[in-house]
């Protein structure tokens, strides 16, 4: 039993009416009638006037009646040509979350999406989001901290990005399409959109694993749609089509439009061009003549297609190409769009309604490709009807357009559930100055909101039905940051070292907000941390408070009477780990260091080492006794204290001389060194002898002297 399909494809310039029989999977196109429209009652696809429509529907209908009796129901298609394509990304930071999972991706992947419709409506004062159906969204790549990946899936990085091209379709345009219908007395059978027609009955479902581009060149626009993995991944149309062609044969020729098309038909089928001027002259043009008359706009049509094409394959050329719609019958445009895509010739091919299985049709119907969309139409309506699904997001009842496999996601878009609301807020951060550098702390990662299908657990990729109920539990925010000094101070910044066998555990010198502080100490948001770190074994010692040490590793160093002096033979070895080293040396976790310390100078070296005379002795010979005569010539004060010669010198220790009998030596000063005297009971003369000569006790004498005096006795009376 075959059961009649009434379908209409309204385009921008005509309404076709098509009756097709079905029986048993196989199809007989009984009628098709051609109206053009009297008004411009379209534009871009979506009905302007509702009323001239109406009425070139219901003339298209009552012809068909007359022939095939009531028709009552009828098949329709929005046009690809009013579908809105948006390119949009979303980047977000990931660093110390846990990996991305599918379900991470898919709400990362939704998040794109509602970019996109943002960006749709930004130039639309007017427009809200529920104005639009998603149809259709195709990842064209994810990256990885910069670096373009196949997949997010178990990855890991600081920053993670998506970007998408997504498909829409205004509400008005169904909207407007069903009062049409309304008008003309018919009741919308089924609705699908013209490029997924042209799809459905050129390529089967098991050809669409294949990445195939199908271009439906109609007057005005082409409606570009692309395959992918055994699905529809983008859909596109670029305003240059036939017409093009037309206005191009119209200006060299000096033609009227109607008079040009009917030249640029003639192409299809005739060698010489028989062409009427606006001046009414008839003349025979060679075909090849008129070929290179438009063929700048040939290419043009080629660049604008092409272009649009690997636009929307995410920069590459498809497997193969097939154009359907009057269009495509424009002479070489298959060659010069493999130019631009770089395919070759055999990869894009014109298709007739010949290529639709299990079709026939009437004689009187030709095999044209611009019959392929509405047989489509009417083809894909009874094998997959799209109809409107209502169903429930939290109690509200929400609306969809089943243009494909529907999913929770396509809910949620319709429901304007934003892609923020499936995940708890992140955790409030801790914003910090450390050392000058602005560090942020970030707070715990919200949980992911919970999905419920009916009551079950459920993800953004579960399928819906008519009747589903989805609810969205809200998702757990993330904890507020909390962090000690000792987070953000690096481990290398404390050290354990010995000094001379007693262990030292060395940490940074910490100052927050300018007062000292632990490294167990919480930070606050806008803390300023300022920390010293002990590098060199000189940063050790002063950390320990071991100042006499850094004093006894500085190069020995005194004033003298106000100048300096150096005597490097007197530091004192530093040794780190048993090894020769420096105050400067860089000091690790575990080092054992460790000093020798030089015998200290005495005053007598010093005064040695300035030429100063502490002690001005001589030895002289006295009355057959060795004596040696001595006295301070120089006071010796160290750090403003007196010293004996013998006393030694710490570094960095002040000197002074201060001069105290510098008188030279005369023959007297032995009586203070000997303990000769003059017998008491003398009497007489006595002689004065200075090396065996006269002298006097005033004499200037001189170390190796021999100095005698010789007594006379006096004569006896």
């Amino acid at each position: 039993m075959s059961s009649k399909l009434f379908a209409l494809d309204i385009g921008t310039r005509s309404v076709v009416g098509i009756i097709l029989a079905e029986d048993n999977d196989c199809f007989h196109v009984e009628d098709i009638l051609v109206k053009e429209h009297k008004e411009r009652a379209m534009v871009d696809g979506q009905i302007h006037n509702v009323m001239y429509v109406a009425d070139l529907i219901n003339e298209i209908k009552h012809e068909l009646e007359e022939k095939h009796g009531p028709l009552t129901k009828v098949s329709v298609a929005a046009a690809g040509r009013s579908l809105k394509t948006e390119q949009a990304s979303v980047t977000i930071n990931i660093r110390n979350r846990p990996i991305f999972t599918e379900e991470d991706i898919s709400r990362l992947e939704l998040q794109a999406v509602q970019q996109a419709q943002q960006q749709l409506l930004q130039h639309k004062e007017d427009a809200k989001i529920s104005h639009y159906y998603c149809v259709g969204y195709s990842v064209l790549y994810y990256r990885l901290d910069g670096e373009e990946i196949g997949s997010l899936l178990d990855q890991q990085g600081d920053e993670a990005q998506i970007e998408v091209i997504a498909t829409f379709l205004p509400r008005v345009v169904v909207e407007s399409l069903i009062a049409a219908l309304k008008r003309a007395n018919l009741e919308m059978d089924a609705l699908t959109l013209e490029p997924i027609a042209a799809i459905n009955v050129l390529i089967p479902p098991t050809m669409r694993r294949l990445n195939v581009a199908l271009v439906d060149i109609g007057a005005g626009t082409s409606d570009i749609a692309i395959t992918d993995k055994s699905t529809v991944v983008a859909y596109g149309m670029v305003p240059t089509a036939g017409d093009e062609i037309t206005e191009a044969l119209s200006d060299h020729y000096l033609l009227d439009f109607p008079v040009a098309e009917e030249a640029k038909r003639q192409l299809q089928t005739e060698e010489d061009v028989l062409i009427q001027d606006i001046l009414g002259f008839d003349q025979y043009y060679p075909k090849q003549e008129v070929l290179q008359a438009i063929e700048p706009a040939v290419k043009q049509l080629a660049k604008a297609i092409g272009e649009e094409i690997l636009r929307l394959n995410n920069q590459t050329a498809p497997k193969a190409v097939m154009l359907v719609g009057g269009g495509s019958l424009t002479p070489n445009l298959t060659a010069e769009l493999g130019l631009i895509l770089e395919l070759p010739a055999n990869r894009i091919a014109v298709r007739g309604i010949d290529a639709i299985q299990n079709l026939t049709r009437e004689d009187h119907i030709k095999a044209s490709p611009e019959l392929v969309t509405p047989i489509g139409i009417a083809i894909a309506a009874k094998k997959m009807p799209i109809q409107y699904m209502s169903l429930t997001v939290n109690e509200q009842v929400v609306r969809l357009f089943e243009l494909k496999e529907m999913t929770v996601a396509d809910a949620f878009l319709a429901a304007n559930i934003r892609a923020k609301q499936l995940y708890g807020k992140p955790g409030h951060g801790l914003s910090v100055n450390v050392n000058g550098q602005d560090i942020f702390i970030p707070g715990g990662h919200g949980q992911p909101a919970g999905i419920l299908v009916n009551g079950h657990q459920a993800s953004t990729k579960t399928m819906i039905k008519t009747g589903d109920a989805i609810q969205l539990i809200e998702g757990q925010d993330g904890q507020p940051a909390i962090a000690t000094l000792r987070d953000i101070v690096d481990d290398a910044a404390i050290k354990t070292v010995t000094i001379q066998h007693t262990k030292y555990a060395i940490e940074p010198q910490i100052t927050v907000n300018g007062s000292p502080a632990s490294l167990d100490s919480a930070l606050n948001d806008r803390d300023v941390v300022m920390f010293e770190i002990a590098v060199t074994v000189e940063d050790i010692f002063k950390l320990t408070n071991n100042w006499e040490l850094i004093k006894q590793f500085e190069s020995f160093y005194i004033q003298v009477d106000g100048k300096p002096l150096y005597l490097p033979e007197f530091s004192a070895h530093l040794m780190i780990n048993g090894k020769p080293s420096k105050m400067s040396y860089a000091v690790q976790n575990g080092d054992d260091i460790t000093f020798q310390q030089q015998t200290l100078p005495t005053v007598q070296r010093i005064a040695d080492q300035m030429n100063v005379l502490l002690e001005d002795k001589i030895i002289i010979h006295f009355q057959n006794e060795v004596l040696e005569l001595k006295k301070m010539a120089n006071e010796v004060l160290v750090n403003h204290v007196e010293v004996s010669p013998l006393s030694t010198v710490p570094n960095g220790a002040i000197i002074s001389f201060k001069e105290k009998d510098r008188s030279r030596w005369i023959y007297q000063d032995v009586f203070r060194f000997s303990n000769w005297q003059l017998p008491t009971t003398f009497k007489g003369n006595f002689t004065i002898l200075r090396n065996g000569q006269p002298a006097s006790f005033d004499m200037e004498i001189f170390g190796g002297d021999k100095l005698e005096i010789l007594l006379e006795k006096a004569p006896i009376s």
